[in-house]
């Protein structure tokens, strides 16, 4: 695979893999950048898979991102509710604060702590895919990221069978 893409096509796959950290800066940026590069580029094959790779990935982050949030947005709603009521008891009784009313926050803290891993987790999957995908297409090799669902459809599975029965 490596003589038939040029230096033009590894170095534009390894800065569509890095556009994705545009997010960093501007909003919604890792999928509208890599989405420009590939669209401009995709008759070539390599920048088409790395393209299809990259927004695949994006947006399968972005789900995993949002089960998360939408699993924890319940717990936190009721956290607030008894946030707010612990903070009026204690307002009114600064001198009497029961075990009890501190003790139904540990539960909560443990959920926030969950969430947080979670949510740093998926951060750190796609901070090291996207660098291994940068460095694969860098060295014009093709690269599948891990756990991501496949919203565009790719030929990158298919080649890696064809290469396993060779």
């Amino acid at each position: 695979m490596d003589t038939t893409v040029s230096e033009n096509q590894k170095n534009l796959g390894a800065f569509i893999h890095l556009s994705t950290f545009l997010k960093y800066f501007f909003p919604f940026a890792n999928f509208f950048a890599p989405l420009l590069l590939w669209t401009l580029n995709k008759e070539k094959k390599f920048i088409d898979d790395h393209g299809k790779q990259a927004i695949n990935f994006q947006l399968s982050i972005l789900l995993y991102t949002l089960i998360v949030g939408l699993i924890c947005l319940p717990f936190f709603i009721i956290f607030a509710a008894d946030f707010v009521s612990l903070v009026d008891a204690i307002e009114h009784t600064a001198h009497n604060i029961r075990y009890s009313e501190i003790k139904n926050l540990s539960g909560y803290v443990i959920l926030f702590c969950l969430a947080a891993l979670l949510l740093f987790g998926i951060f750190v999957l796609e901070l090291y895919a996207v660098v291994s995908a940068t460095v694969r297409a860098a060295k014009g090799e093709l690269y599948k990221y891990p756990l991501s669902i496949p919203f565009i459809k790719t030929t990158i599975q298919n080649q890696s069978e064809d290469e396993h029965t060779s």
